[in-house]
């Protein structure tokens, strides 16, 4: 059956997502610089000098925690515009870090900007990962990762100061493919902005530029499920490999950028996560 668009998304919300994803302010950043531009010697080349750990002083933020359906704890930061009045209810919206990263590390950045505007933000680590319930840790698990938005809105709608009709989501990487996921089954999600989308489910089949042929991709799921003996008899849970841990002359160029994000301490989180089960 052919999905069609979501309901009517009001404009208001659209608009305010759709610019923060597409454009943080010179609060969080320095001026482009240009792509081929090197960035100067001994420095890590951060995307073009965002600062992922931004603080501002028009918000205030609180750590919280809640309930997805199936009784796993989700954790969030919970961000909500300073000197707000007691009665008003604000706009809303869900942030989803990037794959193998925290709430802190993107997530944060982008909620802070969006309670600037006058929304209540809250970034939130998926299931599994982060400050969140679930075993194994670090699973990926897609459907889990689409009820943590649906979890989050069943939160913010319960909130007195959010207006639940007013409720968007921004899916930054891999969440991006996630948040999709949650709004095509949770009409209560209005809309929807996503930043560098990721479309996690073709990069694990295909890898960068399709480059897995169909028989390393056979290899991978043998291995797998033999694996899934080794755990069930008390075998160490096996990993799959991340981000590079050193750079050489033939790393990359994208594992470069991942690098740069999830390695150096500039940009990364001290809790990030870097391998996947």
């Amino acid at each position: 059956m052919k999905t069609t668009s979501k309901l009517a998304i009001p404009l208001g919300i659209a608009t305010a997502l759709t610019a923060c994803a597409m454009l943080l302010t010179d609060a969080t950043a320095t001026p482009l610089a240009s792509p081929a531009s090197p960035p100067p010697k001994g420095a890590h080349d951060m995307p073009y000098g965002a600062d992922n750990f931004f603080k501002s002083d028009k918000v205030t933020v609180q750590k919280v925690t809640f309930k997805n359906q199936y009784q796993m704890t989700v954790a969030g930061n919970l961000f909500l515009p300073k000197g707000s009045k007691p009665d008003a209810k604000h706009p809303a919206v869900v942030v989803g870090h990037p794959m193998g990263a925290v709430k802190e590390q993107g997530g944060d950045l982008y909620a802070t900007k969006m309670a600037e505007q006058g929304f209540v933000a809250m970034s939130v680590d998926l299931s599994f990962w982060g400050e969140s319930g679930g075993e194994p840790r670090n699973a990926v698990a897609p459907e889990m990762f689409a009820e943590t938005f649906s979890a989050a809105v069943d939160y913010l709608g319960t909130r007195p100061f959010v207006d639940r009709k007013w409720i968007g989501a921004i899916g930054i990487c891999g969440s991006g493919s996630f948040v999709i996921s949650a709004a095509k089954i949770d009409p209560r999600i209005r809309a929807v902005a996503t930043v560098s989308m990721y479309d996690m489910g073709a990069a694990s089949r295909n890898a960068l530029k399709k480059s897995l042929t169909l028989e390393q991709r056979k290899k991978i799921l043998e291995e797998a499920a033999e694996q899934r003996y080794a755990e069930f008899t008390g075998g160490k849970t096996k990993h799959t490999g991340g981000t590079v841990h050193e750079l050489t002359a033939d790393t990359h160029p994208i594992q470069r950028e991942f690098y740069d994000f999830y390695r150096t301490p500039g940009a990364s989180s001290p809790r990030r996560v870097l391998h996947r089960s």
